[in-house]
């Protein structure tokens, strides 16, 4: 099993962990048993975190969750008045994630997927800014697909959260095979990002959900090298102070 590693230990001042989660352990336990997760092995070197009662009481101190696939900083708290701190920044929109993502450049990507609204966003600029409500999508609901105002009733029916999630997307910078970008969100729905670069024709490379070269293919070992990282987070914590982690 891959192993966590530990940016910042919890102090009395600053009661809340940063880790980064290799690509594919997933974020949280699915039952009582599991020890198969970050927050688990988490667990194991800080026992406090198991203390604290979370919206989840399964994820205990867990403030937020990245996809299995995808390798990078999350933050856990491990005294009950931080995560409740912590998780009001996160309902306020005051915790701000970046992430570094390589891509390919398929123009019709989102068209090949199904699912997809017409996108309104000029996808042609070097500074992208992409929104929309979310809804779940396919067998076990494993995919997401954007909701536009434009989406039909039905479709906009089938939205979990009315709530806007907003995600902004800059070129880095291009070769012949490959984009580099860096996107930025302060919140976040499951595969936001991923679900909105492969909206703008930009889909992370080796992402079998939502890139149209990988979703024909069979080889599950693609997900396990998926060209995306959560590499920075800040906040400000206590208030006024201001934290960035960076991989």
């Amino acid at each position: 099993m891959e192993k966590i590693k530990i940016i910042k230990s919890p102090d009395e001042l600053k009661p809340y962990i940063i880790l980064c989660k290799p690509h594919g352990l997933p974020s949280a336990p699915l039952s009582d048993n599991d020890k198969n997760n970050a927050l688990y092995q988490a667990a194991t070197l800080f026992p406090q975190i198991l203390e604290v009662k979370g919206r989840k009481e399964i994820e205990h101190g867990l403030i937020h969750r990245l996809d299995t696939a995808t390798e990078g900083l999350m933050i856990i708290a491990v005294t009950q008045k931080c995560y409740d701190d912590l998780l009001k920044l996160q309902i306020n929109n005051k915790i701000t994630k970046y992430y570094s993502a390589e891509c390919n450049d398929i123009k019709n990507n989102a068209q090949l997927l199904q699912g997809f609204p017409p996108l309104n966003s000029d996808c042609n600029q070097k500074k992208i800014f992409v929104q929309s409500y979310f809804r779940n999508y396919g067998i076990k609901n494993k995919e997401v697909r954007p909701v536009t105002e434009d989406s039909g009733r039905i479709i906009q029916k089938k939205v979990n959260a009315k709530k806007i999630y907003s995600t902004q997307i800059e070129i880095i910078k291009k070769d012949k095979e490959k984009i580099y970008t860096r996107c930025m969100i302060t919140n976040g729905y499951r595969h936001q990002v991923r679900c909105h670069l492969a909206w703008c024709g930009l889909p992370v490379i080796n992402d079998m959900l939502y890139n149209s070269r990988c979703t024909t293919e069979k080889n599950e070992s693609l997900a396990m090298d998926l060209k995306f990282r959560a590499d920075k987070i800040s906040f400000e914590y206590p208030e006024g102070d201001l934290n960035s982690y960076v991989l």
